[in-house]
């Protein structure tokens, strides 16, 4: 039987320090035993009280009996933690194809898909059992390193800017930089799902893969509100609405309550088979009721992002996420290290990840009259966690009238600037029109009216 595990501890205990276990990315599940996972709790746990010290020998076998303390292991830690590592990727790899999730994708998958999931399952395990010691870079010397990204990035080869569809976002910010996560906020029911559909499509319009995790709606209702946004960006169908003109894609309400007429629901099904030639990118959705979504972890989504090779990435919220573990012991510590994970994932997989949350509620925010104004909610009122906040390159606080038929975007933290800009937002997303509000069509709708 493997002592490696052991010939490990007893090295750190010698030594005095734990600092191999953060060098070496040596973690709990690594070890293959319920017994060398207690001795590593307590060695880790010493650490922390302990300024990264490691217990003695007299206290470390008091207090794990069933250990084997080995003295005078000369291996090294590099050549410990790989061989700890290796056994890891093994066992993992030898259970995964054992497994009833290998024989049902296996069976349903078309060849394709299930090598694609192979490789990305495969690639996980890889990630997952590297020692990895980290490069560092000396920026005094590293400048020809640099002049290569550079290039790289003008030549949109390891960098790209995927475009808002609200101009001014695109004016103050320069667009999405693959590598960040952004956060949308609102209270409840003001459109935040909406507008970060739009910008997930006007990606898709550009040619990115993108994946949207939609944890809260299913998978018909997601579509119904993209399909009626698409079919107005390609429709010719002109509605006066409040007596404006707008170009209108398919009635989100109706396709909801299945209430079309004959020849609506005839453009519908044209509509719908024309889909993959018209969108130049791809649109990949996992919702609330989609058949086998049970893992929401980071590690999913990571494992989701290798499969369709995404470069967008919509969570929507990021609360129904399945938390990382609160090792803070904090209000709020859970959803921060999602947070944290989810910050990392966008710089590994080198896309943009817009994450959703709520924002909290304000009673004083309706006059006397039980009317209210637009009033996007203030950063401080991002719900769950301020690390949403932190780790967002830009935030973006949403609020609107969906009776009166507009909306607003204020960008309430630009890590690139734009910070405090108000985007003023055509609103009627029934009929797939959420955009921009154009100056001169603003001055237009007043036209005749005493005064103007």
């Amino acid at each position: 039987m493997a002592v490696t595990g052991q010939q490990l501890l007893s090295k750190i205990i010698d030594e005095g320090t734990t600092q191999a276990l953060a060098k070496y990315n040596v973690k709990r599940s690594d070890f293959p035993s319920r017994i060398e996972q207690a001795a590593y709790d307590f060695v880790t746990s010493y650490a922390e009280t302990n300024g990264g010290a490691a217990p003695s020998v007299a206290t470390f076998v008091a207090n794990n009996p069933q250990i084997t303390y080995i003295p005078e292991v000369t291996d090294s830690y590099e050549y410990l933690a790989g061989q700890l590592k290796d056994a890891v990727g093994k066992r993992e790899f030898a259970e995964y194809i054992n497994s009833p999730e290998f024989t049902r994708s296996y069976e349903t998958m078309t060849s394709e898909a299930f090598l694609n999931s192979l490789t990305a399952k495969a690639e996980r395990i890889k990630m997952e059992t590297r020692t990895g010691v980290p490069n560092m870079t000396d920026i005094s010397t590293a400048g020809e390193r640099f002049l290569t990204e550079f290039r790289a990035r003008k030549a949109g080869t390891s960098f790209r800017i995927w475009r808002s569809k609200f101009g001014t976002i695109n004016e103050k910010i320069g667009g999405y930089f693959s590598g960040n996560t952004y956060a949308w906020y609102a209270r409840s029911g003001r459109g935040k799902s909406v507008m970060v559909m739009e910008d997930a499509i006007e990606a898709a319009f550009q040619g990115a893969n993108v994946l949207v995790w939609a944890l809260e709606m299913s998978e018909y209702e997601w579509m119904a509100r993209a399909y009626s946004s698409i079919s107005a960006r390609l429709s010719e169908e002109v509605k006066r609405i409040d007596g404006v003109d707008y170009t209108v894609g398919f009635d989100n309400r109706a396709m909801l309550m299945g209430t079309m007429d004959e020849d609506y629901e005839r453009g519908l099904a044209e509509f719908v088979r024309m889909l993959t030639a018209a969108i130049p990118g791809r649109i990949v959705i996992r919702a609330a009721d989609s058949e086998g979504f049970t893992q929401r972890s980071i590690a999913q989504l990571e494992v989701d992002i290798a499969e369709v090779d995404a470069d967008v990435v919509v969570v929507d919220p990021i609360y129904l996420m399945d938390f990382e573990r609160n090792t803070s012991h904090v209000a709020g510590g859970d959803v921060a290290a999602t947070s944290v994970k989810l910050k990392r994932l966008a710089g590994q997989t080198k896309t943009v990840i817009h994450v959703v949350t709520q924002a909290e509620e304000d009673a004083k925010e309706k006059n006397d009259d039980g009317t209210r104004e637009l009033s996007p909610p203030p950063r401080a009122g991002i719900k769950k966690s301020k690390a949403i906040l932190e780790d967002a390159a830009n935030v973006f606080g949403i609020d609107t009238l969906a009776q009166e038929g507009r909306g607003v975007i204020e960008l309430g933290k630009g890590r690139n600037g734009g910070e405090d800009t108000r985007v003023e937002i055509v609103y009627l997303p029934n009929y797939g029109v959420v955009r921009e509000l154009d100056t001169k069509e603003q001055a237009g709708q007043f036209t005749g009216v005493s005064g103007f």
